[in-house]
């Protein structure tokens, strides 16, 4: 129902009183049964991210001659990211407000780039796998980009061939990720990057989930393929600093081999009474919350706190891969950071979703096969077996003719 702005104001107290009943039907993530939408690496992170935010609230990163503070913050969580990243020496980047923000950016600048250096004309196009986040999409409808989907290799991965097939003299990016969403898998970013220098194609990495997780995990012993820009095809790379940065929302990075290519990004105008106008990402007004808590955050870790946090997703995320498939499920792929999703032929796995959630889990799905998908912080260790006992209790309460529930993202 509309409600009108009350006329006269209340006192904090009653609507802090109002807005926690608000919050009485929302998800319980502090509990660790919510594997979707939040990362909870745990109190202490949560208070560094609520009392750094609230200390720059107020400022806006519109204005770094105004904010000095807030300039230098941003350049040094840039830094920590290139340097985990492999950036080159003239690599540079900007925080963003999200992954879908850091997308769009780096896809205005491929598009801008191939109009100017390439002198790409015409109706131009982006080619993707089939498993690359939506985003790109958004973009490009945006943009009126052609987005040419390709399908998956049977490991649910990025198919170099047929992207090369897709890709032609229009073509301003192509994309690979790492990991995808659906799956939590990387792609062949190393066969991608051959493929970008072979035709001189504006690679992209995807690595809003994986950017903060995927080189901790590599640190702790992980097998992690070359992703980044250790690989001399990749031009661009994205990064959430909300997810498994473990930073407040909203907060991502987008990086750039070169300060050159990172040109192509910023909007830059003038013809206006209001004086010149320069903004590196989509947004105007920045936040300071997101960019101070940002930097918060990673100082408060630091190599080792990441480290040990991230030991604690993929030990759940291993538990909780044998315990499904001790319950007769597969798991798609082989993940190897924090996102996994399985299945069974026998099962209706968006039935056994909404089973679950009558013990309190709120997780996602993945449709492309039917499968449970999950995407595990570092509280989820102390909940796996937990977790695998209540899968298997759905198992047994659903049946063949349980309802079909379609689960969705929005």
């Amino acid at each position: 129902m509309r409600r009108p702005l009350p006329q006269t104001g209340a006192a904090w107290p009653t609507l802090q009183a109002e807005m926690a009943d608000y919050a009485t039907g929302d998800v319980r993530w502090r509990d660790g049964k919510t594997a979707v939408y939040v990362f909870n690496a745990g109190r202490d992170v949560e208070q560094v991210q609520k009392e750094a935010y609230a200390l720059f609230q107020s400022e806006n990163g519109l204005g770094p001659a105004a904010f000095p503070s807030l300039k230098r913050m941003e350049e040094e969580v840039v830094g920590f990211g290139l340097g985990l990243l492999h950036g080159p020496d003239e690599a540079s980047g900007v925080i963003t407000s999200g992954g879908t923000d850091s997308i769009t950016m780096a896809v205005k600048a491929a598009r801008d780039f191939a109009r100017k250096s390439r002198s790409v004309t015409g109706p131009l196009n982006l080619v993707l796998p089939r498993s690359a986040h939506p985003a790109f999409d958004k973009a490009c409808a945006l943009m009126e980009i052609e987005v040419r989907r390709t399908p998956l290799t049977a490991g649910y991965l990025a198919d170099p061939a047929a992207m090369g097939a897709a890709a032609d003299a229009a073509t301003i990016m192509i994309v690979g990720s790492a990991p995808n969403f659906p799956y939590g898998l990387i792609d062949p970013i190393e066969a991608l990057s051959d493929l970008a220098l072979a035709r001189d194609l504006w690679l992209h990495v995807d690595a809003c989930v994986g950017g903060y997780i995927a080189p901790f995990v590599r640190m702790n012993g992980g097998d992690i393929p070359p992703f980044d820009f250790e690989l001399p095809g990749v031009r661009s790379i994205s990064a959430d600093l909300h997810k498994y940065g473990y930073c407040a929302k909203g907060a991502s990075t987008v990086f750039f081999r070169s300060a050159e290519l990172q040109k192509y990004m910023t909007f830059d105008f003038r013809d206006w009474p209001g004086g010149r106008m320069v903004t590196p990402t989509l947004a105007g007004t920045r936040p300071g919350g997101a960019i101070s808590a940002a930097w918060a955050v990673m100082n408060f870790l630091g190599v080792e706190g990441y480290r040990a946090k991230h030991a604690l997703v993929t030990q759940a995320r291993e538990t909780i891969a044998a315990g499904v498939e001790a319950l007769g499920f597969r798991v798609l792929g082989g993940p190897q950071l924090g996102i996994l999703a399985f299945t069974r032929d026998d099962a209706d796995c968006m039935a056994l979703w909404a089973k679950l959630r009558e013990r309190g889990w709120f997780t996602g799905v993945t449709t492309e096969p039917k499968s449970l998908h999950l995407m595990l912080s570092p509280v989820h260790a102390q909940v796996a077996d937990e977790y695998i006992a209540d899968v298997k209790w759905a198992l047994g309460g659903v049946g063949a003719g349980a309802a079909k529930v379609e689960p969705r993202y929005s």
